[in-house]
């Protein structure tokens, strides 16, 4: 061989043992992270034993003869699979990313300081029962007895090995039951409702008039979607609320402070949900006994939320052995990771599903700030002022001034100082989960509910986020109940921001009674849907819950599919599991026939003709739901991009179906014209034929010339991103922890809703975070998926094992009698004092 070759061979040689030493290295690092699923483990402060059983997903099903031991374990287990995400979660609500990550993270942070989630859930947690503060004690002590067991970082999870490498050694501190109140407040951000609709109105006001503004927020179409409760009034003179906010002049005056706030509201990380709010959402409905062939009822839900991995969800069964007063848990449902108990599923006696209700529980406060003082009712008033310290990794501490005003902290500031002026200078967020509440005690007493009064019971206790609850249980009753604390105002709507110096749109000191909010019990029609559609008629409904409804297109989706298939015959868990499998994209019978009906030439036209007789189905095969989607985001920015301010354009969601829908009509609509080309006037189908030929062309760069060829989920894909570290912007991280893409079926306001933002591309955002059919009639014949695994583990079997499976529309078996159990379990982990 000559001399040059066997010298590239030794090279080649060399690196190759290299890469083979740091493979087993990566190999030994990783595996020594997973937990123990099987044989014995002493637990200090058990008072008796305890069984985990897991099937061969990793879903762990625990039984304990006391609640303090079942919580306990439960603790355990979410730290064998999950402690990363867990305190990954603590580090967000404490607002001390910057401990692990740097000054990357300072401006989240500062945020998250700002508002004080966690000095709220200080508040909230003597507040609790001494029950739940005993039960959080307990999770508290099983997360801490397993870090106790894995002391090294490497015994943890890869991520501190990462993370260690990065920045230094990094010690957790003990979990504590602080830890787990505070979570809660990062699940109400993400769940909240209508602050981003509220800046956007006053951005988009700042460049159009009111009327123009007014087209892009069309009111809810009440006589063409149901809303959930069909029937109720409430006294309309109790809460009247008719003034009219304000809006023109005073946000045109505090708009630098706006944006700063927007921009300090978009630097709060997303936990659960997304960037994409409008791709927040879930369905959930409830189907009686009368129309189903066992005779009890069926209930589903499907929470859509940001496509994280892993899944923000966790499925567990809680399991008394004998369940008695002291015990009374018989429990499976989906967890979250920090967080005692079980937020979404089933007892032995009643089911329940949540929806986010998205009442608005937000308001924005223009003020005038001079100094240290800010304008009311004619008087200076003093801020109230605190200093936060934020460590930094590899840097020198920051401290921050907070500054509030009575209506709540000056967000704006997390970006800026205030600028004197006069004017409104300053933005105040007032937020209901900014005051202490009760939602933690809510959860334990939803776990233990028998009937629907102890269901009603407990959901009066779940204040934030407030949710629609669809309930059924084994006797037959199917109901729903809004619950939450949610403000009146005394004046204005809660649409835009509103001048906080002259007291007019404050809140009422009492938020609306809970026997005010919509419930029903036993509806005629035998079923209920919730999918974040308008609640209840205001026409004929006061107390004012939002204007900031989803429209309405998933929700009669589901009504009407309900209504085909009860029409057939008697409905079972796979037509509940078939309607959440629904792909159709229902703006399709609106725009198609205009697009069909304008003069077209060039090779776009054949593509329009992939439209032709198209049924809106969009499975990830379909050539025609890939040409509509892309004619869909061109004909959003063509329409829109050249007069909105960037802040306020459209990402695509049912609100711009009925936007779009008002426009079709009016063909010379000021809309439809491009400002942008001097002396040419555009009107409609100048604007749908150019969309036409902009979406060809884009997609024959994309997936070629063929336009039969093109696929949908070949757009759309669904790349599975790590929470944390799958944005590091480290291509060999991100290789280690983040999985896909998978092709994906549905839309983002399909009831399968694998949303997407036309401003991003067409990558899937948020996506049904599980799935869930639970049957009365039989239990056992439940079904459910989560979006990963069951591990927060990288390349343990149970990482993504369910991703496939969810991709495909597939569901396992929710398995909760005890017997199934036990026969389904491959691994088997004793528990000892």
């Amino acid at each position: 061989m000559p001399g040059p070759l066997r010298w590239f061979a030794r090279v080649v040689t060399l690196l190759l043992a290299i890469a083979l030493v740091l493979a087993a290295v990566l190999v030994i690092t990783v595996r020594q992270s997973f937990p123990q699923v099987a044989g014995t483990v002493r637990l200090p402060g058990l008072t008796g034993n305890v069984e985990i059983y897991r099937d061969k997903y990793g879903i762990p099903h625990i039984y304990a003869d006391t609640a303090e031991d079942l919580f306990m374990a439960q603790g355990f287990v979410h730290a064998q699979d999950r402690y990363w995400e867990m305190d990954f979660r603590r580090h967000v609500t404490a607002g001390r990313l910057s401990e692990l990550f740097g000054a990357t993270t300072l401006d989240s942070d500062k945020a998250i300081r700002t508002m004080g989630w966690r000095k709220v859930a200080e508040q909230e947690l003597p507040e609790l029962t001494e029950r739940t503060r005993r039960f959080l004690d307990s999770y508290a002590k099983g997360v801490n007895s397993w870090t106790a067991a894995n002391p090294n970082a490497s015994d943890r999870s890869l991520e501190y090995s990462i993370l260690k490498a990065q920045n230094g050694a990094y010690d957790p501190e003990p979990w504590t039951p602080l830890d787990s109140v505070a979570w809660l407040k990062a699940m109400a951000w993400d769940l909240r409702s209508n602050l981003e609709d509220e800046i956007d109105r006053a951005l988009a006001l700042t460049t159009l008039p009111p009327e123009r503004v007014a087209q892009l927020y069309p009111g809810y179409p009440y006589d063409e979607h149901e809303p959930i409760v069909t029937r109720g009034t409430i006294d309309r003179e109790r809460f009247d609320q008719t003034a009219e906010p304000r809006t023109r002049q005073d946000t045109r005056t505090g708009a630098r402070a706006l944006a700063q706030a927007a921009r300090a509201l978009d630097a709060v990380p997303s936990t659960i949900g997304a960037t994409d709010r409008e791709g927040i959402g879930s369905n959930s409905w409830v189907v009686s006994g009368e129309h189903t062939k066992s005779g009890k009822p069926l209930l589903a839900n499907d929470p859509h939320l940001s496509a994280q991995l892993p899944s923000v969800w966790y499925q567990v069964g809680l399991h008394c052995r004998v369940p008695s007063e002291a015990c009374p848990y018989d429990v499976t449902g989906f967890s979250f990771s920090g967080v005692p108990g079980v937020i979404i599923g089933h007892t032995d006696k009643i089911a329940w599903g949540f929806t986010n209700l998205g009442p608005d529980v937000a308001d924005l406060f223009l003020e005038k700030v001079d100094g240290d003082t800010y304008l009311y009712q004619g008087e200076q008033v003093p801020l109230e002022t605190r200093q936060e310290r934020i460590e930094v990794a590899g840097g020198a501490p920051v401290t921050i001034t907070v500054r509030s005003t009575l209506h709540g902290p000056l967000v704006n500031e997390v970006m800026g100082a205030v600028e004197p002026s006069g004017e409104a200078n300053a933005v105040a967020l007032s937020w209901t989960a900014l005051m202490p509440g009760r939602t933690v005690d809510a959860i334990f007493e939803l776990n233990q509910a028998g009937d629907w009064h102890e269901f009603r019971a407990a959901a009066a206790l779940f204040e934030v986020p407030a949710q629609n609850l669809v309930y059924a249980d084994t006797s037959g009753t199917i109901g729903y109940q809004a619950p939450g604390r949610i403000p009146v105002r005394k004046s204005g709507d809660g649409t835009v921001p509103v001048p906080g110096w002259t007291g007019e749109y404050d809140w009422n000191t009492a938020p609306i009674p809970y026997d005010q909010l919509p419930s029903v019990r036993n509806p005629a029609e035998g079923f209920v849907v919730t999918a974040n559609n308008a609640v209840i008629d205001p026409r004929r409904y006061r107390p004012h819950l939002t204007e900031d409804w989803s429209y309405g297109y998933r929700s009669q989706r589901i009504l009407d599919l309900l209504r085909e298939e009860i029409g057939k015959g008697q409905v079972d868990a796979a037509t509940m599991a078939r309607v959440q499998r629904d792909d159709r994209n229902l703006f399709a019978g609106t725009l198609v026939p205009s697009l069909m009906a304008v003069d077209l030439a060039g090779p776009a036209k054949e593509a329009r003709g992939l439209l032709d007789g198209w049924d809106g189905a969009q499975d990830a095969g379909s050539a025609a739901a890939a040409y509509f989607n892309a004619v869909w985001r061109h004909l959003l920015e063509l329409t829109f991009h050249d007069e909105l301010p960037e802040g306020a354009r459209p990402n695509g969601g049912d609100r711009w179906y009925e936007v779009v829908a008002g426009l079709l009509r009016d063909p010379d609509d000021p809309y439809w014209d491009d400002t942008r080309t001097e002396g040419i006037t555009e009107r409609r189908d100048d604007i749908l034929r150019q969309a036409m030929a902009s979406a060809f062309q884009e997609l024959s760069e994309l997936l070629g010339d063929d336009v039969k060829a093109w696929r949908w989920g070949d757009l759309h894909g669904l790349k599975l991103t790590h929470g944390s570290l799958g944005t590091s912007g480290i291509a060999p991280i991100e290789a280690l922890f983040n999985r896909g893409p998978l092709a994906s079926a549905g839309g983002k306001d399909a009831v399968n809703a694998t949303g997407w933002n036309v401003l991003e591309g067409y990558a899937v955002t948020t996506v049904p975070s599980m799935r869930m059919v639970v049957d009365l009639g039989d239990l056992d014949e439940s079904r459910w998926i989560n979006l990963t695994g069951a591990s927060g583990h990288a390349f343990h079997e149970n990482y993504w094992d369910q991703a496939e499976l969810w991709a495909r529309g597939e569901m396992l078996p929710m398995r909760s009698d005890a017997g199934s159990v036990t026969k389904a379990a491959v691994h088997t982990l004793r528990l000892r004092p």
